[in-house]
């Protein structure tokens, strides 16, 4: 019988019942809203961080000392000399405040600075690959400058260093859990196949390394680093440091998989059959529960993340001029910018959102690698 002899309902039925594993979790993960919105967001958080350098019309360190201190400059169409079509911002001028003495920059309403996309500007290489001026967005004036989110006490544009911030933490994040999925592979498929006496020495092991007290082991590592290193140096480094402490969560509940099936009939076949451990580990076994190790993944993205941005910020992590949420976080440490300058606090929200963004992914996917989901 073809599949056009069949009614609509059992056309459905059929497609239900013929689909892989991966399908019905996709099927059952995008009716999750919530889950498909945070998915969305954190794509473009990624590629924004990808193209840094295309997204942010600056660079980390480019400063504009016409504008220390300076709120973020929102584009607006129109204001009390009329309205217009093309978005615009107001030119700046510096006048003294009477009060404390300081140089201030004010929008000078008489004039109009147009905001243009794929203007050119500072020359770049994105991916480190590609040359190129051209930049998202821009001013027409090429002598003016655009600040979305205002400047630091330097003159560095919030919008530029916060967009770089966010391929770096998010890297850091990827990285750190790749490498501590890798361990726990490692250490907790060895320790649910094996059993025994190896299995006591492993999880003895795996204990010694969970109390052992994080931010004072954090201190003595970043004490520990060179001060000759290099930005990219101490970056592979909190990398590295992040995922050899990430491991034993995920790896106890690899092992506590493994250790509930590896009687079952087709293990013990393959077993029978003179497969090697590796192999029944890698081909039938982890497989069996794939599904599950993505949701831990994924739950695993904002400790990584907040890890980072928490050592970053009491300074045990990177160091500038490499730009993390952490370290943009370090400027907004004092009483001062909460009153004069809290648009200093704008990757905090950044932060917020990644880590609300994975939890959210997190239960989407732990609700659609639920075998017992309903998926129709």
């Amino acid at each position: 019988m073809s599949d056009a002899t069949l009614s609509p309902e059992e056309q459905k039925r059929l497609k239900y019942y013929s689909a892989s594993q991966w399908t019905l979790i996709w099927w059952r993960f995008r009716r999750h809203k919530a889950a498909m919105v945070a998915g969305i967001i954190l794509g473009l958080m990624a590629l924004a961080g990808v193209f840094a350098e295309f997204v942010a019309p600056y660079g980390t360190t480019t400063r504009d000392t016409a504008y220390i201190d300076g709120p973020p400059q929102i584009p607006q169409f129109c204001d009390q000399n009329g309205c217009s079509v093309q978005p615009f911002i107001h030119g700046v001028t510096t006048k003294r405040d009477p009060v404390t003495l300081r140089a201030i920059s004010v929008p000078d309403h008489e004039k109009r600075i147009y905001v243009r996309l794929f203007v050119k500007g500072e020359p770049v290489r994105v991916l480190g690959l590609i040359p190129t001026e051209r930049h998202l967005f821009g001013l027409s004036d090429p002598a003016a400058k655009l600040h979305l989110w205002g400047t630091d006490d330097l003159g560095r544009d919030v919008f530029s260093r916060t967009i770089h911030a966010t391929r770096v933490s998010l890297s850091i994040g990827v990285m750190g859990v790749m490498i501590s999925f890798v361990l726990a592979l490692i250490i907790g498929g060895v320790a649910g196949y094996a059993g025994g006496w190896i299995d006591n020495v492993i999880q003895r092991a795996t204990e010694v390394i969970r109390v052992v007290p994080i931010i004072p082991l954090y201190m003595g590592l970043a004490a520990a680093m060179p001060k000759e290193w290099s930005t990219t140096q101490v970056y592979f480094a909190m990398t590295l440091i992040l995922g050899l402490f990430g491991w034993p969560t995920l790896a106890r509940r690899i092992r506590s998989q493994l250790l509930s099936i590896r009687n079952e009939d087709y293990v013990v076949a393959a077993r029978l059959a003179g497969a090697r451990p590796a192999r029944i580990i890698s081909r039938h076994m982890l497989p069996s529960f794939t599904s599950f190790i993505i949701v831990d993944l994924v739950i695993s993205f904002p400790y990584m993340i907040l890890s980072e941005t928490a050592l970053s910020f009491v300074g045990l992590g990177l160091r500038p001029p490499t730009v993390s949420w952490g370290v943009l976080l370090q400027q907004a440490q004092s009483v001062r910018v909460i009153e004069q300058t809290p648009w200093l606090f704008i990757p905090a929200v950044f932060v917020v959102v990644a880590v609300l963004a994975f939890t959210v992914i997190g239960d989407g996917l732990r609700d659609a690698a639920d075998p017992y989901a309903d998926s129709h």
